[in-house]
């Protein structure tokens, strides 16, 4: 398990009607702050600015095809244009048990990442892929 410090950050956040809206630095856009979203963007800022992973390397949300399936992944970091890092957000109150790094394996059948994350804003695990098998490791690794 890791316990993250998150850096401060200014958010932008605006109300419209009944909803909150967050502004993602990477996506240039606004989006509907769910308890989900918060955590996302707080992790993404953990990443761009205590990690120094690269903002334009980053995807978020995007969909893929897994199976016949179509799903969406939360984070994906890029290293030499592949997939280097996936990351599935939960919400804080959600419980990282087996069916998120489930879910997390399940998007890199498609990806191929060498790292694999999860993480509800409370703790985070990750895991680094070593000889076809994935460890749990302690630490984000340096860009």
């Amino acid at each position: 398990m890791i316990n993250i410090d998150f850096p401060i950050f200014r958010f932008k956040i605006k109300q419209e009607t009944t909803k909150e809206f967050i502004y993602d630095e990477i996506r240039r856009n606004w989006f509907v702050l769910t308890p989900e979203e918060w955590v996302r963007q707080n992790f993404i800022q953990y990443l761009t600015a205590t990690k120094k992973y690269p903002a334009s390397l980053i995807a978020i949300e995007k969909e893929i095809k897994v199976g016949e399936l179509k799903k969406r992944f939360d984070i994906v970091i890029y290293k030499d244009a592949i997939p280097w890092m996936i990351v599935e957000c939960k919400q804080m109150d959600v419980q990282l048990k087996g069916n998120v790094l489930q879910q997390v394996l399940t998007y890199n059948l498609h990806l191929q990442a060498n790292y694999l994350a999860i993480t509800n804003g409370n703790v985070s695990f990750l895991w680094e892929r070593k000889n076809d098998e994935f460890v749990e490791i302690n630490n984000f690794p340096v860009w």
